[in-house]
């Protein structure tokens, strides 16, 4: 009977033993359960934290992130020295300012090519387009669909209608230009004779203004004895401006001076009355590039005894500025408004006569012997 009664008594005392050892089992295993929910709520609490200020500060940072603003510039046509040096300075102001630029030469030098062009711009949603126009009404149409879509607007030496764009950039004055040319002509005729323009496009607005202007000045009296006998146009190509003005010389054998207010025909022009021999016999004047026409200048008998310009490179810049101007919000086009540039110049929004504004860059400048060889390798 004792010998039974141990035995259950010590059959208890192991259930008993068990009984512990499971319950503080299982309750280290509840708190380790516990200490990992605990982690792992601390966790979670955490990165929400972090996330959302990550996503706070991006949102505060995007809207000052510029890096992508596109500004593109669309050229009378490819293949234009003129063109090509003023969508250089445009490209170096947009660079400069951490943007991107895209620049687009027509294959044609016509408004249609051009519409294409201006259509993709808008697809592409860039922030700004600067437009050297071939015809002043035919891109009225895509160009008002570009400022529709909060894309900025301007035209840049050759200006379409004032509906077209937010300002135009007027490489000099028309009326400077203008008088500027007639001055020439009245002195390299000696203020009487025969003389022909050649021009461009007959399309082009910035030509036709000077043409425009200059057949006004020229009914004053005191010019009565100058004799206009043809307006002829190269449209900007070099070998139709060399056919052009041999053209000139076969019909008007009494010409004393050919007045060409392009680059590209004035090159040509000055190449015809050189390779005929023609120096002093026949002058031609104009707008011209100083690298394309320094052979045909100097001292003597020469094609062209002096020209006018500005510095297209700073026609391109100008436009730059005024769309970076614009797409921040700075600028409107706004007759009256001024802004100083990141070259230090301050430039003014004028009337420009034809119920819009422009912004003038500066007077055209006179090139001749005495500094031809100091420009001919800038631009």
């Amino acid at each position: 009977m004792k010998k039974l009664l141990s035995l259950l008594l010590v059959i208890a005392m192991m259930f008993a033993v068990i009984g512990c050892g499971s319950t503080d089992s299982d309750d280290a295993d509840v708190v380790e359960e516990q200490e990992v929910e605990e982690d792992a709520g601390s966790e979670e609490t955490d990165v929400p934290a972090d996330t959302e200020e990550e996503e706070e500060e991006a949102e505060t940072d995007t809207p000052e992130t510029d890096g992508d603003q596109i500004y593109a510039m669309i050229t009378k046509s490819a293949g234009n020295p003129y063109m090509e040096r003023m969508a250089s300075g445009f490209e170096e102001v947009i660079n400069g300012a951490g943007y991107e630029a895209i620049i687009k030469h027509p294959t044609e030098i016509t408004a249609e090519a051009q519409i294409s062009l201006i259509n993709e711009l808008v697809a592409q949603n860039v922030s700004g387009i600067a437009v050297a126009a071939n015809d002043t009404d035919a891109l009225q149409t895509a160009l008002t669909a570009a400022m529709d879509a909060d894309i900025q607007v301007v035209s840049l030496d050759s200006a379409v209608n004032a509906d077209s764009r937010n300002t135009h950039i007027q490489q000099a004055g028309v009326e400077e230009v203008a008088q500027s040319l007639v001055d020439s002509v009245v002195d390299l005729t000696g203020g009487s004779g025969d003389w022909a323009i050649l021009s461009a496009t007959s399309t082009a607005t910035n030509q036709n203004a000077w043409i425009d202007a200059m057949e006004t000045i020229l009914e004053d009296e005191q010019y009565a004895d100058l004799n206009l006998v043809e307006i002829a146009y190269g449209d900007d190509e070099y070998q139709k401006s060399v056919d052009q003005t041999q053209a000139l010389l076969n019909n008007y054998p009494d010409l004393k001076v050919l007045c060409v207010p392009t680059t590209v025909g004035l090159a040509a022009a000055a190449k015809v009355i050189t390779d005929e021999g023609l120096q002093g016999e026949v002058i031609v004047t104009g707008l011209g590039l100083p690298s394309e026409m320094a052979e045909f200048m100097g001292e003597g008998e020469v094609a062209t005894p002096y020209m006018f310009l500005w510095n297209p490179i700073d026609v391109g810049k100008v436009s730059a500025y005024t769309l970076i101007e614009m797409v921040n919000g700075d600028l409107t086009g706004s007759l009256g408004e001024v802004f100083t540039a990141e070259d230090g110049n301050t430039y003014e929004v004028t009337d420009d006569g034809s119920g819009g504004t422009e912004i003038v860059v500066g007077p055209p400048f006179r090139f001749d012997a005495t500094n031809i060889d100091e420009w001919k390798d800038v631009y």
